[in-house]
């Protein structure tokens, strides 16, 4: 009698078997799993501490704008924490570089206490009228927030990457309310042309669950408006890249003019709890001569006006001077937020050249001397879209690319590698560092 043909071939059979498989799946599950726990820890404790900080560093600027003869304490608090730094801080001196460092080639735990030391000095810059930022605060909280939990989790090196990218990601979202931003920073920071896939997951779990935590304390975050958005022409790109090769060289010239007095002040005063003394009575006497406060702190106000009338000129030559010399001195806080006012009013001032709107450019600026002076092209497109809309997303997309192409292999992060150059006719070797300010404030020590 013969036999009933089977109704699979082998054949067929393994074919269905290698399409339903369930191994890879099953790994990608547990990868998941495994980070989603990890990220909800990371998220809630770096976004409540984000919240933590945004509401302290409200508080002490109200309280210097109602008294600005504080202002002339800016000597003696830059004295105080740098003498807390210079004998307390250890390897959590290096901030933001150091966190660079360790999520290309882990090392050593980030110690616990560069949370606390860097809130602190960024407070006190901020009470006392300094100019400076507050993104680096929050990136090297969630950094050594997050690495805490390599020991606790005995995770492996890979592994303690991924982390400390949750991290920075984390910090980063929860500060300025932009997830999406957050997530792609933290991946696309520490090298230059290059972004790490694996983390890509944690990332973007680690950021949205910080943002959201941030949030669920009552935070805030500042709102901008771009009422007018033309459609976009062959005249409307070519401005864009005109507005955006301006922006990168203002990039650039926040990075070296960074580099500059960073450099100036390690080879000129030895001690360096002496730095930010000497720094704080020049900002000071500074703030005094010009008359008003509008250039120190973070400067706010001044990004919400430039979206909606004309500035002077020389806002933007200002900020950048001043915000470079109190972090070269040894101040702590961050870069970014100087950076968005430096493109926001440089945006307002090309606005009488370029027949665009003002709000546009304004907000085209903010993100691009951001993008330049990052080298983070990516981020800053998505910061766009998170705080300005989708309609502009195109001239803004344009303005960032073509900011980081003009600002050239520099940066405000001296870890920061060159992992692919950013044209093919800049003789920069693969592994580079984009500069060298890491490498002067370690020295300096």
């Amino acid at each position: 009698m013969k036999k009933d043909r089977p109704l699979l071939t082998p054949a067929l059979r393994k074919i269905l078997r290698n399409i339903f498989s369930a191994g890879e799946q099953a790994t990608a599950f547990l990868f998941a799993c495994k980070w989603l726990l990890i990220c909800l820890l990371v998220g809630a404790l770096a976004g409540s501490a984000s919240a933590f900080f945004l509401f302290a560093l409200d508080g002490v600027t109200s309280y210097r704008q109602a008294h600005p003869l504080m202002i002339w304490l800016l000597p003696l608090g830059g004295l105080a924490v740098g003498l807390l730094y210079h004998y307390a801080a250890g390897r959590a001196a290096g901030g933001n570089n150091l966190l660079l460092e360790e999520i290309r080639q882990p090392r050593q735990i980030i110690p616990f206490r560069m949370a606390p030391l860097v809130l602190l000095g960024t407070l006190v810059t901020h009470l006392l009228g300094g100019s400076a930022g507050r993104e680096g605060t929050a990136v090297q909280m969630g950094g050594s927030i997050a690495d805490q939990f390599s020991r606790v989790l005995r995770l492996r090196p890979r592994d303690r990457s991924i982390l400390l990218i949750t991290g920075v990601s984390a910090g980063f979202s929860s500060l300025f309310g932009t997830p999406l931003a957050g997530a792609v920073f933290g991946l696309e920071v520490y090298v230059m042309g290059r972004l790490r896939y694996e983390a890509l997951l944690p990332s973007f779990l680690a950021a949205v669950i910080a943002h959201y935590s941030c949030l669920a304390w009552g935070v805030e975050h500042t709102l901008y408006l771009i009422p007018t958005v033309p459609a976009m022409s062959v005249a409307g790109i070519a401005y864009s890249l005109v507005a955006g090769a301006v922006f990168g060289l203002a990039g650039m010239a926040f990075s070296r003019s960074t580099y500059f007095f960073t450099t100036l002040f390690h080879t000129k005063i030895g001690y360096p709890p002496f730095r930010p003394l000497l720094g704080g009575a020049v900002i000071a006497l500074a703030v005094w001569l010009m008359g008003t406060s509008k250039y120190i702190g973070l400067g706010i106000p001044t990004i919400e006006t430039a979206f909606v009338q004309v500035l002077p000129w020389y806002d933007s030559v200002v900020k950048v001077l001043l915000t470079a010399f109190t972090l070269g001195a040894g101040f702590k806080g961050g870069e970014v937020t100087p950076l968005f006012f430096t493109g926001a009013t440089l945006g307002n001032t090309l606005a009488q050249a370029i027949p665009l709107p003002m709000a546009l450019l304004a907000g085209m600026g903010f993100v691009a001397v951001f993008s330049g002076a990052t080298n983070t092209p990516l981020t800053s497109t998505m910061m766009a879209i998170e705080l300005f809309g989708a309609e502009s997303s195109v001239f803004m997309a344009l303005a960032c690319v073509t900011a980081y192409l003009f600002s050239g292999h520099s940066g405000i992060y001296g870890s920061q590698l060159i992992d692919t150059p950013k044209h093919i006719f800049y003789g920069r070797d693969k592994g580079k560092h984009i500069s060298a300010v890491a490498t002067v404030r370690r020295r300096g020590k």
